[in-house]
């Protein structure tokens, strides 16, 4: 008898000291109590418990999680339906809280997400829901850090994984899509079109305007030409009428000479203007153009007859 109670302690002493022995793995921590209440948070390695008195309540790690939220149906501010699933990194930063100021973590954790993360789709328009992903993001994790700041949670990182619309949205979406692409190859056409038209008048302009500009320079030209050889057909005439001047004074000079120095001269040079006279009026009558000359007819006898006189003077004179 004494022996079966020497073995019966030998167990108990050799339970008690195995439950009074605890070793943590490094990244864990176990909240221990005494007697149904807390008494100490057991860290990484060797620790002792009082056994019978002292128990595990909670072992968990310290490590940084990840909370994978199923898809959840979601309701957008244009009341469009769609689907929204993301993925949440956190970690325990206060085991005491976590285990004592929550009872399901996880479950918490869960249905805090789906909340919040409805809460924000409510806000949106569905076009917003894909172009302002990072700024939900970064909403969703300053209110989800709030939120579980009592429970010791500490929430890293958030990110929306999918947003997908019903299947009804998604044709009208993709039928929007394929008009507004068709509408921006329009677009595209009727620019180059425009464009093309545009550089083609602006083509033709320019071609007009060089060649009114040529034509310009052309008539210019030909005027300053016309101008030139106007100035020389007038210098030429003033040139010609004064040699002709100088030449009829230099004769005039040498007929008074001669008149000066012979008594003959006189006579020859009346019978000259005779002559030229004459010739006057045959080349008068042998023109082209019209011609109308008056003569007193009592006067033609006369001047014919001084006029023959003044040849036979010179004939008679010479001789």
């Amino acid at each position: 008898m004494e022996g079966f109670f020497a073995l019966v302690l030998a167990a108990l002493g050799v339970t008690g000291l195995s439950s009074s022995v605890k070793i943590v793995n490094q990244g864990n921590e176990v909240l221990v109590e005494r007697l149904g209440r807390y008494n100490k948070k057991l860290g990484p390695g060797f620790n002792l418990m009082v056994p019978f008195v002292d128990r595990i309540a909670y072992r968990e790690t310290i490590r940084e999680k990840v909370l994978d939220v199923p898809p959840q149906p979601s309701i957008t501010k244009d009341n469009v339906a769609i689907s929204v699933d993301a993925v949440v990194y956190w970690r325990i930063v206060d085991m005491e809280k976590a285990y004592y100021r929550v009872q399901d973590l996880h479950a918490a954790m869960v249905n805090l997400v789906l909340t919040q993360i409805r809460s924000e789709m409510g806000k949106l328009e569905l076009d917003e829901t894909f172009t302002a992903r990072q700024q939900v993001n970064e909403i969703l994790l300053r209110e989800l850090d709030i939120a579980t700041d009592p429970w010791g949670v500490k929430v890293t990182r958030v990110e929306l994984r999918d947003i997908t619309p019903s299947k009804a949205v998604q044709e009208s979406m993709e039928m929007q899509m394929t008009a507004e692409r068709r509408k921006r190859a329009a677009i595209l056409n009727s620019e180059g079109e425009r464009e093309s038209a545009v550089n083609s008048a602006r083509g033709k302009a320019d071609a007009q305007l060089l060649a009114a500009e040529a034509d310009q320079k052309a008539v210019v030209l030909a005027a300053e030409a016309q101008q030139k050889a106007i100035v020389m057909r007038a210098q030429a005439e003033r040139q010609s009428q004064v040699l002709k001047a100088q030449a009829t004074a230099e004769a005039i000079q040498v007929v008074v000479k001669a008149m000066q120095n012979d008594p003959n001269a006189l006579a020859a040079s009346q019978l000259l203007l005779a002559m030229g006279y004459i010739d006057m009026g045959n080349t008068i009558g042998t023109s082209e153009s019209s011609k109308v000359m008056f003569m007193d007819p009592k006067s033609i006898p006369a001047a014919i007859q001084g006029m023959m006189s003044m040849v036979d003077d010179g004939k008679r004179t010479l001789s």
